[in-house]
């Protein structure tokens, strides 16, 4: 059944916004409302080309630039529709690929419409509010959504105009699955058992580098808790592949292996001339990362209660090569780690700086228990295998998702049994 209140086709998504002040973010894109006649219009344009925090290509491919709109205070209340919906009008001269997002939160990922415009082309784009994964799971939750998100890709210089962004389809009231997990928003202020917080090793939380930390529900001060470290994914949005912001707040599967007790997990950053990169391992080939991770593991050790001897490495595309290419990169780093969780990629995938050969030189450097990986070839993986101390023991397991994304790490289904099963096995007590 419909809900009833939702019967009745709604005002627009935007108008609790008092104006472009109100947008929760302006990156690479001036951004004004205009009234049409008693259309409300958002205007979008971009000068220059606008390129993640850590690319160093000029490839046009690479741009990107967003606005973000914020909910209003009591949510949009999308539960009972089927899309979001937005009319977009290329007002300028050149050709403009444009992605309305629909984000959800705690945990929950996005769903998107693309379209390209010639000049002085316009279309009628919609987010399927209802969207799901291969194996069935849903993309979001239409009642937890943090922004709705426009976003300009590949372009030097571009001008649109945005009107009618409305909920349609009025549909019975979405289903949560059970067993899903949300992980929690990260939030200002100090650790404490059972949030998640913006954490940086001097306590200054407006500086560009952090990470988010997130204590266990039964965390107590005075007692060890073994600690998972997780690197993100690279900067990636593509509607039909994937969602990734490449920033460590996005992090969601130390949070899923743990369900948020019995141990510390915390989302590190890449490291980019003293920035955040969301893209690329970092500057100096790394280095700087990797520096930074040690820094602030030996802080969360010293200070909020880890165990040295029980710390494990997990990431998920860019966050699974970086186990080897980051987590192996010397002899300092390597010693730290008792195992890895690698899913969708691992070290020698080819991307960027990380090549097989050098992924077969770091690969002895791991001196830890076991190595689980998701959604990966063991027989592509073979040789970094071979060069890994025979002791080691290496799980190969697949998620069903069939997807690049991380939603597998936050339902209920046999890999996660699987792999909770695991962490509990090799994180007991080393004391």
């Amino acid at each position: 059944q419909l809900c009833q209140s939702d019967s009745v086709h709604p005002a627009e998504l935007w108008d609790h916004l008092s104006s472009a002040e109100s947008l929760t973010e302006q990156r690479g894109v001036v951004a004004r409302f205009e009234h049409s006649g008693h259309q409300r219009v958002l205007h979008l344009s971009i000068t220059e080309r606008s390129l993640a925090v850590g690319e160093t290509s000029v490839n046009k491919r690479q741009a990107v630039a967003w606005t973000s709109l914020p909910p209003p205070p009591d949510g949009w209340n999308l539960n009972c529709f089927q899309n979001i919906e937005a009319t977009i009008h290329n007002t300028g001269t050149d050709t403009v690929h444009v992605t309305v997002w629909v984000v959800s939160s705690h945990g929950w990922s996005a769903v998107g419409a693309t379209t390209a415009l010639e000049r002085c082309q316009q279309e009628t784009v919609s987010c399927d509010l209802r969207e799901l994964y291969p194996d069935g799971t849903p993309k979001i939750d239409p009642g937890q959504v943090k922004e709705i998100r426009i976003m300009i890709q590949q372009c030097d210089s571009a001008s649109i105009h945005i009107s009618k962004l409305v909920a349609t389809g009025p549909i019975g009231a979405w289903v949560r699955p059970k067993g899903h997990l949300d992980v929690p928003e990260m939030t200002e202020g100090d650790p404490q058992a059972g949030r998640r917080v913006r954490y940086s090793r001097d306590s200054i939380t407006d500086q560009e580098i952090y990470c988010t930390l997130y204590l266990p529900s039964n965390w107590e001060s005075g007692k060890k808790y073994p600690v998972i470290a997780e690197y993100p994914g690279n900067l990636f949005f593509n509607s039909k592949k994937c969602w990734s912001t490449g920033r460590p707040e996005q992090c969601v599967m130390g949070y899923g292996i743990t369900k948020g007790v019995q141990a510390i997990w915390v989302s590190l950053p890449f490291v980019s001339h003293g920035k955040i990169a969301e893209s690329g391992f970092g500057s100096h080939e790394g280095k700087d990362t990797a520096d930074f991770t040690i820094d602030i593991l030996n802080d969360i050790c010293t200070c909020w209660g880890g165990d040295k001897r029980n710390i494990f490495l997990c990431g998920f595309s860019r966050g699974a090569i970086a186990c080897g290419y980051i987590g192996l990169r010397d002899d300092k780093i390597a010693r730290l780690w008792k195992g890895f969780v690698a899913c969708q990629h691992y070290d020698g995938s080819n991307w960027r700086e990380s090549n097989m050969h050098d992924a077969i030189q770091r690969a002895p450097r791991f001196h830890g228990k076991a190595i689980f990986q998701i959604d990966n070839s063991a027989e592509k993986y073979a040789f970094v295998v071979d060069a890994t101390d025979p002791s080691v023991q290496w799980t190969w397991a697949t998620s069903g998702l069939g997807y690049h994304a991380t939603a597998m790490f936050l339902d209920k289904r046999p890999l996660m049994m699987q792999l909770q099963q695991w962490f509990q096995t090799v994180a007991m007590p080393s004391h």
